[in-house]
């Protein structure tokens, strides 16, 4: 060896092939042990790893020759077989700083322990004993327990100095250290520095001799802990210290007030910043206080809306780091470079800043979780994560071992020959040729999918460039700008010019700031050509400018459409065929979200899927939260009514069950609102005592539409609410009981307060209570035993024919059954035919009187003689006619199984069956179209004459004329 202790023979020999090096390396580290009078004994086992270790890191090699002891207790310890976890990491390093009694000590015995910790750490990452995942997250907290021992020792030394900090009320001060980057999130490679932000909670002064601000306390304090990691002695450094993240960078204080943090962040940190928080970590200090910053912080990072302003952020940054690594010649840089490390983060983080605010989960800091749960929620599919979470894995690993060699920061690939096998090797290849060719697959990998979510030719191109873009700015006029719009598919020229004028000199147009006008400049163009592809393109585009006009301040909703072109698509092709999806976009923009996969836009849920994804949504959400609890709920009707609505208009789902989809997603809402108002009640009076039931004693029966399986797009809901307490006496068993009549009063205000509060995304469901026993001048929640009386002694028939089309829709199972008896007593008992057919008739022409709409030359499909309201009363009257005699006909309550079930029993003509059914579905479907399309429920008179015709004569037969 050298005078110093170094190896004689160094790993620099390019000439000698590397496990040649280490074995010579070997060999003279045993002549100087055994010169130093020790004769260690290494079974061939142990001795082939050193090698293979040696041979890989030169660092590894010469911290054995500078202290050979070193190896020969970690040897003799085991630690080299095992991992260190978290708690022992900060426990020997405490025992390492044992003792130290100033800042030289403390520099030193840091240093040493690195060392020892690094050989050991290395030492399994090369010899494979450990897994990336261990190797992180041992290199993660040994940063950890350095950063946290040392500040310890500091901060106790200055307080002696000078004194406690403490803020205007006395309360002691202590640092918080967030580390970011891969600190932050466990994932510290072998030679990286840390990026570290330093914070106090509050202003005031310390205690001592001199009157010494908080802040300058704090910032002496930094100061001397970057100097105990980061500067370089004999012993060398514990870890580079980057603080440049702070706020302000370089010019900003080096520790700053939680109040001074947030206002930088609120109102002046940049979007780069935002990335970088994603992965902050409280590593050191005041961990408590180090909580409530980083709650502080969080809506900074993650926003509650769809953020799509993220990916042309991170496009930005790369864009940056790509003219860098070219202006340096660093493109085989495996982190920075194509196809590497960073892009993969970035693929991960997109995602994150754009949904994190609304899905919690994703509020995670390691990559690898990161790109599972976006497989999990099907926004990557599976092969795409499967692709990147191996190439990381094995990128993360060349990194390491590049690093590993030297312990230097570096991240490129090695240019001699000697280092490209070394590298090779360490890698499990025999030769580079192998080994490349597995990064280049891995990396091709990576840029093809960072690609595909990040580039937008459409974004970047210079809007001047397009002919349509000139159209949209007003710079092309005349027959030239009317020539080009007619290329483009419109045909109205003059109208498309005059609308695009008003729109671009509208208030809200005015006021939008550079960002905004920058994004409307990208996507207009982009619109104007979806938009020419339509059948209509004068009307889609005066429906989306009025959309435009409502979502055109929140220029992350613009970020949407220029960043996801098929989003853009889907919106343009249904809004040319409803103008309903158009409003409901325009006031809910957040629907904007489901045209992102057309495999979901197009695919409504059913009742079990819609339960998981309401299950899904609510998760994040705390239950105390009710605000927010009934603004999932409303984000969650909208978003599955749009699917539906999609699915409808498109002919992907027929008529017949758009209602059903329809219906499932109104009693996915009502289970969820029951369980929730249950909860909050309960936590308050404590649960009823003295019921019938099994779990709350409590049902919701619907009424209408909702019973009878049949909702439309806008319909209300018919509701009646029935608990199964009867003891006046009975109350709820907690701290402040109340009577349990008086509890289901109060659980079914709260169901209605949770449908009908506007939110942000306005109401859930209008709710209609007139069907109660005694309508609205009756108790708001019915007992049982009061609901059978009321049903078999005073119920008029109208509210028999209403009780044929109830269903229990949420509650208590045992009162569901128990409902369920009722209802059949009270409708299959023997009825008089001829006052059955006048009660019927009678309502009939009362509502025809009041409700109908038709006029000269237009029809109301729901009131309008031989209209959907005749087939469903003459329905209903031969169901109640003849359910003493067929009960089974009590089975359902949509009309047409109900119409199913009469033609089974034969107690209408096969012809007459078949013609109202048929009818029945066309009214129908045109009431659902007209809604889809902005209009009412009425149509010309021309339509369905025939049809409607049939059914009047039908009506008169079976329900005027006498006998029939």
């Amino acid at each position: 060896t050298t005078g110093t202790g170094e190896p004689a023979v160094t790993f620099m020999e390019r000439s000698t092939h590397p496990a040649e090096l280490a074995e010579r390396l070997w060999h003279q580290w045993l002549e100087k042990v055994r010169v130093q009078g020790t004769d260690p004994t290494f079974d061939e086992t142990f001795v082939a790893r050193l090698l293979r270790v040696w041979e890989a890191s030169e660092y590894v090699a010469q911290s054995c020759f500078r202290d050979p002891g070193m190896l020969l207790q970690l040897h003799r310890s085991g630690l080299l077989d095992r991992r260190c976890d978290e708690s022992e990491l900060a426990d020997l390093a405490a025992e390492a700083l044992h003792g130290v009694a100033d800042e030289a000590a403390l520099h030193g015995a840091l240093r040493r322990f690195r060392r020892v910790q690094m050989v050991r750490i290395i030492w399994r990452d090369l010899d494979q004993s450990a897994t990336l995942g261990e190797t992180l997250e041992e290199l993660s907290a040994l940063a950890d327990a350095c950063i946290d021992q040392a500040l310890s020792k500091l901060y106790q030394w200055a307080v002696e100095k000078q004194g406690v900090p403490r803020d205007p009320e006395g309360v002691q001060q202590h640092l918080v250290v967030l580390g970011m980057g891969k600190l932050g999130a466990r994932e510290l490679n072998v030679s990286s520095d840390i990026d570290l932000i330093f914070a106090y909670p509050r202003q005031g002064q310390v205690d001592g001799p001199r009157a010494v601000a908080n802040e300058q306390f704090f910032v002496r304090l930094c100061q001397q802990l970057i100097k105990a990691l980061g500067a370089t002695t004999a012993d060398g450094f514990v870890f580079r210290v980057d603080a440049r993240l702070r706020p302000f960078g370089d010019s900003g204080p080096l520790a700053m007030c939680f109040d001074a943090m947030e206002t930088y962040y609120q109102s002046q940190a940049r979007e780069w910043e935002r990335y970088a928080m994603i992965k902050a970590r409280v590593v050191a200090g005041d961990r408590a206080a180090g909580g409530l910053l980083m709650t502080m912080l969080r809506p900074f990072v993650y926003r509650r809306y769809l953020d799509f302003g993220a990916i042309e952020s991170l496009r930005k940054m790369k864009q940056l780091i790509d003219r860098e690594l070219k202006r340096k010649g660093m493109a085989e840089n495996v982190k920075l470079g194509p196809g590497g490390i960073r892009e993969i983060e970035f693929i991960g983080q997109a995602f994150q800043l754009i949904r994190g605010g609304r899905d919690t989960e994703l509020q995670i800091r390691p990559i690898v979780p990161v790109l599972r749960l976006l497989g999990d929620r099907g926004q990557l599919p599976g092969y795409v994560v499967k692709q990147l979470t191996d190439a990381y894995a094995f990128l993360r690993l060349v990194e390491n071992r590049i690093q590993a060699w030297q312990d230097r920061q570096t991240h490129l690939l090695p240019e001699d020959e000697a280092g490209r096998l070394r590298l090779a090797r360490s890698m499990g290849f025999d030769g580079w040729q192998p080994f490349f060719a597995a990064l280049e697959r891995h990396r091709s990998r990576v840029q093809g999918h960072f690609d595909k979510v990040f580039a937008a030719p459409q974004a970047e191109g210079e809007p001047h460039e397009q002919p349509l873009a000139a159209i949209w700015d007003g710079s092309s006029t005349g027959d030239h700008a009317l020539a080009v719009l007619e290329e483009a598919g419109f045909r109205e020229t003059g109208q498309v010019i005059e609308l695009l004028a008003r729109f671009r000199g509208s208030s809200r147009f005015r006021s939008l700031g550079p960002k905004g006008s920058e994004r409307l400049n990208q996507l207009m163009p982009l619109l104007l050509e979806a938009i020419g592809n339509t059948v209509n393109p004068e009307q889609t585009l005066e429906r989306i400018l009025r959309l435009l006009e409502g979502i055109v301040r929140r220029t992350a909703y613009l970020a949407l459409l220029v960043e996801t072109p098929l989003a853009l698509s889907q919106l343009v092709r249904l809004t040319s065929i409803s103008p309903w999806i158009a409003e409901q976009v325009a006031l809910y923009p957040l629907l904007l979200d489901e045209m992102l996969d057309p495999r979901r836009l197009y695919s409504p849920l059913r009742r079990e899927a819609l339960e998981q994804e309401l299950a899904t949504l609510m998760s994040p959400v705390d239950e105390g939260d009710l605000e927010q609890v009934m603004e999932r709920l409303r984000q969650f009707a909208r978003s599955c009514k749009l699917r539906v609505a999609a699915a409808d208009i498109t002919g992907v789902i027929p008529l017949m069950v758009v209602s059903d989809y329809l219906t499932e997603i109104a009693e996915t809402c009502m289970a969820k609102a029951l369980e929730q108002a249950w909860s909050d009640l309960t936590a308050r009076y404590g649960a009823p005592a003295e019921f019938t039931g099994s779990d709350t004693g409590f049902a919701v029966i619907g009424y209408g539409k909702l019973g009878g399986i049949e909702l439309g797009y806008g319909s209300d809901l018919d509701l009646v609410f029935i608990h199964g307490s009867s003891n006046p006496n009975a109350a709820t068993d907690g701290d402040r009981p109340i009577g349990n009549d008086v509890f289901y009063v109060r659980l079914g205000q709260r169901i209605i307060h949770i449908f009908t509060t506007r939110t942000p995304s306005g109401i859930l469901y209008e709710i209609d209570m007139r069907l109660r026993p005694n309508g609205n001048s009756g108790i708001l929640a019915t007992s049982l035993e009061s609901f059978d009386r009321y049903q078999h002694n005073d119920a008029w028939t109208w509210e028999h024919q209403a009780l044929l089309r109830a269903r229990p829709v949420a509650g208590d199972p045992v009162l569901i059954d128990r409902f369920q008896e009722i209802r059949r007593s009270v409708l299959g008992r023997e009825r008089d035919p001829q006052k059955l057919r006048k009660d019927v008739e009678e309502m009939r022409e009362k509502m025809r009187a009041t409700l109908d709409k038709s006029t000269e030359g237009l029809f109301d499909l729901k009131q309008g003689r031989g209209g959907i309201a005749d087939i469903e009363f003459m329905v209903q009257y031969l169901v109640l006619r003849w359910a003493s005699q067929y009960p089974d006909l009590l089975a359902w309550t949509d009309n047409i199984r109900l119409l199913e079930s009469l033609d089974r029993h034969r107690l209408l003509g096969a012809d007459q069956v078949g013609l109202m059914t048929d009818t029945y579905k066309r009214l129908r479907a045109a009431y659902h179209r007209n809604i889809l399309g902005g209009r009412s429920g009425i149509v010309a008179d021309d339509e369905l004459v025939a049809q409607r015709a049939s059914v009047a004569e039908l009506w008169q037969s079976l329900m005027v004329q006498p006998g029939g």
